[in-house]
């Protein structure tokens, strides 16, 4: 077996191998048009393959047995002269003197389970008005809301009829009719422009014929290009969860919000694929003892970097992007693809749909190491040099800096307790574009700020168990626990980079100091929507973040250059820190100038402000002209100064815009909480 193995993987990896059988076309896969349907495979070991069709999705007879026609480049291929849409099919492959029954890796629908595939015509499956959907205009700054599908309406406050809790079609109501806004309501008035759902094409550890209380996050793909039919109001009828998702796309792009999706081109469900079943071995990365390669820690890791299995994956984007109008790809483990890969999906999607039209980002990191194919480069964090820098990262330095490492349940960050840190938050607020990391990005557009996702505890259990580790209460309401929480997203709401938070983050979400929540009860993780009443105040600062983030270029810049608009980063005492921030930009702004303090110590702190008058010179990160800037002493003419500067947020409020309160010493830090000061440009 091992022999057998490491032959077929020199083969696999050899050029003759790729000059022989690699194909470019986009035909793959069953297509209903025109009146005829055309059914096409890549098996190049075959030796035989069988199309078995059938009416329905558990019929166990086949109606039609028909033999495929060995085409070009390890291709198959069968036409009717008829459209099939709505028929069932599968293949029997024989290889290596073996027969093996198999669903089409290529499929765009299929029936419940997804074991059976199905044909297609993919314009019969659009909602009325689909052509005409188009994303939204971006506001110039995104902030990205994880969310998981089942999570967002299956609590019973979400005001959501119980028929759509759970599904796709729960982002189609409109007004849910409570006491307060939930679901898409919610949303748009928290102010975020882009909702990142967790993986939703077709997963195996959900039965889709089981009942509703089945949960899992979907990280593990059968189908990758058809829709996860759990979410779906009807699991045997394959086109209804294709109808359904696109509906539930079309809904948040018409309440102005962009759609990412969460996809997992790493590992499969199994190692015993349709992949795996077309072309046994090819798909795979194995060890030299032959074992499966396992660097996802689920099993089995996806060949990225072979020539066929990165045109199977771009082929997949850029279908969603094309067929289901998404905005944008998150990269589960994205460090076990190939810097290669990511790059051209990157340049496939602008020639496409424009530059930087679409967003990609991922996880720049693998649970293991992975036999990556020579020539290549592993999309990790250290390699995020290679990577476009319209490829963006998750910045795990920035999340645990902030409030302590994911693994460590006491393990304190900045704003819970963590001592020395002061140097790397002011890293942070570049990007880490400044140095302080083991990395170095191209710009901080490459980085992803954020301080929870669906991974480990949610901000709020991290703060708990931190900071109440001995009788931790994750419902009870903590006032020193709030205050973090708010200072934690002050912090990573004023570093340049992108914004990226957990659904519930902005109301104190608890999975009840659960850290791997991927297959618990739906009610661990629901959104409790009654939590937006209960921590009204912390929505509330949320909101006033998101809305005040908009307004600020300086932090909004995402250019190679924009490092240098942040200046004099201070140590101002232990847990303190400041920064000024060049806000001008090519239009006119509110504030010329932005002057920010982290306080994360137990005590009030007071820090002079900068006056432009004094001679202290920095350099503008766009024109690269120079003016100057100053931190002042003590000695300041608090009159003068309370005219020039205003506060648009504390530890309080957000979005404030109030006179600056100005001692002889500076302003005064409340403790546990930042501060944000804009200078008015003239005339506004």
């Amino acid at each position: 077996m091992k022999k057998k193995i490491a032959e077929s993987m020199a083969f696999f990896a050899s050029g003759e191998f790729d000059r022989k059988f690699r194909y470019d076309g986009k035909d793959l896969g069953a297509c209903c048009r025109d009146g005829r349907t055309v059914f096409k495979v890549w098996s190049p070991l075959a030796e035989r393959i069988e199309l078995r069709l059938y009416k329905d999705g558990f019929t166990e007879e086949a109606y039609l047995r028909k033999q495929m026609q060995a085409d070009t480049k390890g291709v198959w291929k069968l036409e009717f002269p008829e459209n099939l849409h709505g028929i069932y099919y599968d293949y029997l492959v024989q290889a290596d003197g073996e027969e093996t029954c198999t669903a089409d890796p290529y499929a765009v629908g299929c029936n419940c389970n997804g074991g059976r595939s199905m044909a297609v015509d993919l314009s019969r499956t659009n909602p009325p008005g689909f052509e005409e959907d188009r994303a939204p205009e971006e506001c110039g700054e995104r902030i990205i809301y994880e969310l998981h599908i089942k999570d967002f309406s299956y609590d019973a406050e979400s005001g959501i009829p119980v028929e759509y809790r759970g599904k796709y079609k729960a982002f189609t109501v409109k007004g849910t009719g409570g006491a307060y806004p939930t679901c898409v309501e919610y949303l748009k008035n928290l102010g975020i422009t882009h909702v990142h759902l967790l993986p939703f094409f077709d997963y195996g550890s959900v039965d889709e014929a089981g009942d509703e209380r089945q949960f899992n996050w979907g990280y593990d793909p059968v189908n990758y290009n058809v829709p996860e039919g759990s979410y779906a109001t009807d699991v045997n009828d394959g086109t209804v969860r294709i109808r359904e998702c696109k509906e539930m796309i079309q809904a948040l792009h018409e309440n102005g919000i962009r759609v990412i999706m969460d996809v997992v081109y790493n590992h499969t469900h199994q190692a015993d694929s349709w992949l795996q079943r077309m072309v046994p071995g090819y798909y795979y990365r194995y060890r030299e003892d032959g074992s499966l390669s396992n660097g996802s820690a689920c099993g089995n890791d996806i060949a990225a970097g072979r020539s066929m299995v990165d045109n199977y994956i771009a082929d997949s984007v850029m279908y969603w992007a094309k067929e289901y109008h998404m905005d944008g790809f998150r990269f589960d483990l994205m460090g076990l693809l190939t810097v290669e890969l990511m790059n051209r999906i990157r340049a496939e999607l602008d020639a496409e749909f424009g530059p930087g039209e679409k967003l990609l980002y991922g996880e720049p990191w693998s649970a293991d190491d992975s036999p990556m194919e020579k020539g290549t480069r592993a999309a990790q964090k250290g390699n995020a040099g290679y990577l476009n820098e319209g490829i963006g990262i998750f910045s795990d330095d920035t999340r645990d800096v902030i409030k302590g490492s994911v693994f460590y349940a006491g393990d304190p960050g900045f704003v819970n307790g963590g001592e020395g840190l002061e140097t790397a938050v002011l890293h942070a607020v570049t990007g880490w574009k400044d140095g302080g990391a083991c990395f170095e990005p191209k710009s901080c557009g490459q980085i992803i700020n954020y301080v929870s996702a669906h991974d480990n505890f949610t901000l709020w259990d991290k703060l708990v168990l931190s900071m109440h580790r001995e009788k931790a209460d994750f419902d009870r309401k903590y006032d020193d626990v709030l205050a973090a929480n708010k200072l934690a997203a002050f912090i990573y709401f004023t570093c340049q980079g992108n914004l990226f938070l957990q659904a519930g983050e902005e109301f104190g979400r608890t999975k009840q100091g659960e850290d791997n929540s991927y297959c618990s009860s739906p009610e661990l993780n629901m959104l409790h929507w009654n939590r937006t009443v209960e921590y009204g105040d912390l929505v509330s600062y949320y909101r006033g973040l998101i809305r005040l983030r908009k307004q600020l270029p300086g932090l909004c810049d995402k250019s190679p250059g924009a490092a240098k608009r942040i200046m004099d980063g201070k140590v101002q005492g232990d847990g303190v820190v400041s920064f000024q921030v060049d806000n001008r930009d090519s239009q006119p702004s509110l504030w010329d100038e932005l002057f920010i303090v982290y306080n994360a110590s137990d005590k009030e702190h007071a820090v002079s402000l900068p006056d432009k008058d004094e001679p202290a010179e920095a350099c503008h990160a766009v024109s690269g002209r120079r003016y100057n800037l100053q931190m002042l002493g003590t000695e300041i003419d608090s009159g003068r100064q309370a005219e020039s500067w205003e506060v648009l947020a504390d530890g309080k409020e957000t979005d404030c815009r109030k006179p600056a309160e100005i001692m002889r010493n500076g302003i005064r830090v409340a403790p546990h909480s930042g501060m944000l000061l804009g200078r008015k440009s003239e005339g506004v």
